[in-house]
């Protein structure tokens, strides 16, 4: 309770300390409201979505989401109950992922900041979760538990790079009607929606392999607890290729933009 306590008051003072004199407010005058045309949001989301590149982003964003997430819930309950780690070594997973992830940004920031195409780099990110889920799975035939960790370390580096990258790709988009808040509101829902579905279907499909496998339904060969565990992540790794194919036309148009002018992206343009 003590720990719990600690970080909520850490995290209102960080919040603070992020929020403060952040932006300065200039009230528009009722002239100005009046002079400024709004369209409605039915002319503001055909506009983004009518180029079609905004709604492969969106399906881009969407699968690599629940392709990411699917092992949120499994992850902890793989290494302790098919690789017998204790609570504290499955706790410690926890931080693996988050250090990956932490790398992840930091890279990110290195990489954008030389002008790298977020696409290309959301592709890095894609091949780091192929490594990562196959160095999970193979863990437990290995029963190698520093594989494990590097594998759950990769799933955080691989996700954080994802994520930076289709949330720099919504952010530099050509604005048109539609200004960025809509993009950055639109991935925000992709997102949250992918990674729901996918903790739901993770979890459920864990449960529905692994009671039929136990009960000698699929066969002697598969008939151990790992069994939906696997599942589960193969499916994670044929969605990342699936992601992947759905990324590769992305590529070429965010090239195309940036050369262009209209993708360029500096601190005026960050949503609030």
């Amino acid at each position: 309770i003590q720990v719990i306590q600690g970080t909520a008051v850490v995290t209102v003072v960080l919040n603070v300390i992020a929020l403060w004199k952040q932006e300065t407010v200039k009230p528009m005058s009722k002239a100005a409201r009046e002079a400024e045309e709004t369209p409605s949001f039915r002319d503001a989301w055909a506009d983004y979505v009518g180029g079609g590149v905004a709604g492969r982003l969106l399906v881009v964003v969407f699968l690599g989401t629940m392709a990411f997430n699917m092992q949120d819930v499994l992850l902890e309950p793989y290494g302790g109950e098919i690789l017998g780690l204790s609570v504290s070594a499955t706790t410690l997973l926890t931080a693996s992922w988050a250090a990956g992830a932490l790398v992840a940004f930091g890279l990110a920031a290195k990489w954008l900041a030389g002008g790298i195409n977020p696409f290309r780099m959301g592709g890095r990110g894609i091949l780091a979760g192929l490594v990562a889920f196959s160095a999970v799975i193979f863990a437990h035939p290995w029963d190698s538990t520093p594989l494990f960790f590097a594998g759950a370390m990769l799933i955080g580096f691989g996700g954080g790079l994802f994520s930076v990258a289709t949330l720099t790709a919504a952010m530099t988009m050509p604005a048109g009607k539609a200004g960025r808040g809509l993009a950055l509101g639109a991935w925000g829902a992709a997102q949250a929606t992918a990674a729901g579905l996918a903790t739901l279907i993770g979890g459920g499909l864990r449960d529905v392999i692994n009671s039929a496998a136990t009960q000698g339904q699929l066969g002697v060969a598969l008939n151990d607890p790992a069994t939906g565990y696997s599942v589960v992540y193969h499916l994670e790794i044929l969605l990342l290729f699936v992601t992947l194919v759905a990324l590769g036309p992305l590529v070429r148009t965010a090239t195309t933009n940036r050369e262009g002018g209209a993708g360029k992206f500096g601190l005026a343009d960050l949503p609030t």
